[in-house]
């Protein structure tokens, strides 16, 4: 069951919190070995200190074959054990398929659909390979994988690193160091591989929706893995449902020494009570901020930032969270480009509007906080909002998440589109004197299928957010949704995004615009980066999230990852596509 705080109720509390926080009391009274404990702040503000922390060794790419199944997708559900190279048997969704929803769109959305693609030539598709999923083999052989795939991609300087729920690989990228791009170097192994000597449950579970980022700024990787299974206090290890503060779930991070992904890494644990579903991590120059939520079936979710500073050289370090209840799935501003904002510039935090539990499917708003974090004095630490910014009325796809919706050639089962929520990244640019942060969703189009809804906001100089552009990418009666959004250097927006409904199978698809082209309009035509060639019909789960990666070697770059089916294919395989745009392509 999940507890929350309350808050203490005095000032002096408070700031006696803050003192003790602030100093070497915490190590005095809690030693590196002991779990963390939650002191309260008057804005509900809980401290966690790392339960443990240490050094990795390098990993090595050996041919040890991948036998271990993995735990937990983001429902947190324990998964039946796949032999390798194994996806999701057909069959093996066995719960009831849930109608399909009438697809309406509210009055006055239709005035930002667009309604045709761009004229402009598409973005030029300059690197295409297939990631983790069927058919991939590495130096470890091949995976075990299951829907939905939760595709996760990071671009350093001469590595691309992609996780698939319970699976990473390490690939080569054209450049300085290797003269190909896409040649596997390390993987498929499980999330916990990078956590192997750390001890804890961080070692012993390969758990489902671990991310990965390139933190620029300080040419590190980021790998962030939650744990979905309470942890005892006493021993760190796995727990039944223990009640009150006896056991725990657990974030455990990874920051690489460099910027080289096969280590050493800077390991943490720390551990959260509430279940840390759907983690969404992103870079700021104060912290690493990751949200997450309490699960499907409840309307709380919980901030969480890590010491960012700290832990780029691996010493003690603490996690502060905050819960937020009754709104939706929050995602925060992960930065992209070499630009940061202003010092002190507190993170912007984003919900759609709506509930889909409660049944409200509508909205035309976009909720906006901001998170500031202050590691000397957390009293200081805060959560602003929520600001409702006015965007255009929308209608989720199909009605939300877990939903029976994009209709495929010859099966009656459709796919989910996750449609109740902003979807990774959330991205922040810094051009200049001008910010800016890209976010998209999947909406109800007037043609009856599903569109993508995308806004550009801007911060002024306070750090207030304002709508600058939207518009949903609806050329035509398909599906498009699902989508993964990035600004490169110059102020052009991309986008990709899973494209199909009958008589198309499911692929990936990528539109985008230029900075100055007309607002609301992606005005490049679309460029395929995977045609579909058969249904997915084991599941309705389509994928959790694509996303995009900004390439740091010429800012310009944009890395994508969506998933498609080959033809006569027991599972899907992931694509991993490099777009460059307008002056990029030249």
């Amino acid at each position: 069951m999940n507890r929350k705080f309350t808050p203490i109720g005095t000032a002096a509390v408070a700031l006696a919190i803050a003192a003790f926080a602030a100093t070497d009391q915490y190590t005095a009274r809690y030693p590196r070995e002991a779990v963390a404990r939650f002191a309260r702040t008057l804005n509900e503000i809980s401290i966690h200190r790392a339960a443990r922390h240490d050094v990795s060794p390098r990993l090595v790419a050996s041919a040890v074959p991948d036998t271990r199944a993995g735990e937990g997708d983001d429902a947190g559900l324990e998964l039946a054990v796949i032999p390798p190279g194994a996806l999701a048997p057909p069959g093996a969704d066995t719960a009831p398929t849930p109608p399909v929803p009438v697809i309406t769109a509210p009055a006055g959305s239709r005035a930002v659909e667009q309604q045709a693609q761009g004229t402009r030539p598409g973005a030029e598709l300059v690197a295409s390979f297939d990631g983790l999923g069927y058919g991939f083999q590495g130096p470890q052989g091949t995976g075990s994988f299951r829907n939905p795939s939760d595709n996760s991609l990071a671009v350093g300087p001469n590595h691309i690193v992609q996780i698939v729920n319970t699976r990473f690989a390490v690939y080569t990228k054209r450049g300085a160091m290797y003269d190909t791009t896409g040649k596997v170097l390390y993987g498929p192994v499980p999330t916990n591989e990078i956590f192997r000597g750390f001890g804890g449950a961080c070692e012993a579970r390969p758990n489902g929706d671990a991310v990965v980022r390139y933190d620029q700024l300080a040419n590190r990787w980021l790998i962030v893995m939650p744990i979905f299974r309470r942890i005892d206090d006493a021993s760190h290890e796995p727990a039944a449902q223990l009640p009150g503060d006896s056991a725990h779930y657990a974030m455990c991070y990874a920051v690489s020494q460099g910027p080289d992904p096969m280590g050493p890494y800077y390991r943490y644990e720390f551990l959260r009570n509430l279940f840390p579903d759907y983690p969404r991590p992103a870079v700021w120059p104060d912290g690493y901020y990751v949200p997450t939520s309490s699960g499907d079936n409840v309307i709380q979710k919980h901030a969480c930032v890590a010491d960012r500073a700290r832990m780029l050289e691996g010493k003690d370090a603490t996690e502060q969270c905050v819960i937020v209840d009754g709104v939706n799935f929050l995602n925060i501003a992960d930065l992209d480009g070499p630009q940061v904002p202003a010092p002190g510039t507190p993170e912007i935090v984003m919900a759609a509007g709506g509930t889909q539990l409660h049944g409200i499917m509508e909205d035309s708003t976009i909720s906006v906080w901001r998170l500031h974090v202050d590691w000397s004095n957390p009293a200081l630490t805060k959560l602003t909002g929520p600001v409702k910014i006015p965007v255009a009325p929308y209608h989720y796809l199909c009605d939300g998440q877990l939903s029976s919706c994009v209709p495929q050639p010859g099966t009656t089962r459709r796919l989910d589109a996750q449609g109740d929520k902003l979807m990774a990244r959330l991205t922040y640019r810094r051009i200049g004197e001008q910010q800016s942060i890209v976010a998209v969703h999947s909406v109800n189009t007037t043609e009856g299928a599903g569109g993508v809804r995308w806004y550009e906001f801007r911060l002024d100089a306070r750090g207030d957010v304002s709508l600058y552009q939207q518009g949903t990418y609806a050329p035509d009666s398909s599906y498009r949704w699902m989508g993964s959004a990035a600004m490169d250097g110059r102020g052009d927006i991309g986008i990709g995004y899973s494209f199909g409904g009958t008589p198309f199978y499911a692929g990936q698809r990528f539109a985008g615009r230029l900075a100055g082209d007309p607002k609301g309009q992606l005005t490049l035509g679309e460029t395929v980066l995977a045609e579909g060639q058969a249904a997915q019909t084991n599941t309705l789960r389509w994928e959790d999230y694509t996303q995009t990666a900004v390439d740091p070697s010429d800012d310009c770059t944009i890395w994508y990852v969506g998933d498609y089916y080959q033809k006569g294919a027991p599972g899907y395989s992931s694509r991993i596509g490099a777009f460059r745009m307008g002056a990029c392509a030249r």
